[in-house]
């Protein structure tokens, strides 16, 4: 059987299925629970947003996440579709994503990631 060759950033491992290692020569979030890679500081669109928990963060991408069925929610932005997140490893609920925004203003949320500040921490140079 031919199995397509793996993407350079993913490495197999025995307890993991997959799972997504960021360069390491950049500023990187990681999940608090249990370090997987969560996304790049390149990443980062907005430090000024809430989550259930406190202070959240919003991404354009990350990595080593899974994602819950869309559900619509009104949040303090108005009435959107989101779906929950989850570290991939360790299983804990992280935040959201956007998948639609009913007002025009909040569409740029869409596709976006939310995770909230007590799930994650900085590694990789942050001094």
């Amino acid at each position: 059987m031919h199995r397509p060759p793996t993407p350079p950033m993913v490495r197999m491992t025995r307890s993991k299925t997959f799972q997504a290692y960021l360069p390491s020569c950049h500023r990187t979030y990681s999940c608090i629970h249990c370090r997987a890679h969560l996304a790049n500081h390149d990443e980062l669109i907005s430090k000024s947003f809430q989550g259930s928990q406190g202070r959240a963060y919003l991404f354009n991408s990350v990595v080593n996440i899974g994602c819950g069925p869309a559900e619509e929610r009104v949040l303090l932005t108005g009435l959107h579709a989101v779906a929950d997140i989850y570290c991939e490893n360790c299983k804990t609920t992280l935040g959201w994503k956007y998948e639609h925004a009913f007002e025009s203003s909040q569409k740029y949320k869409e596709g976006k990631f939310i995770i909230e500040l007590a799930h994650m921490i900085k590694d990789n140079g942050w001094d």
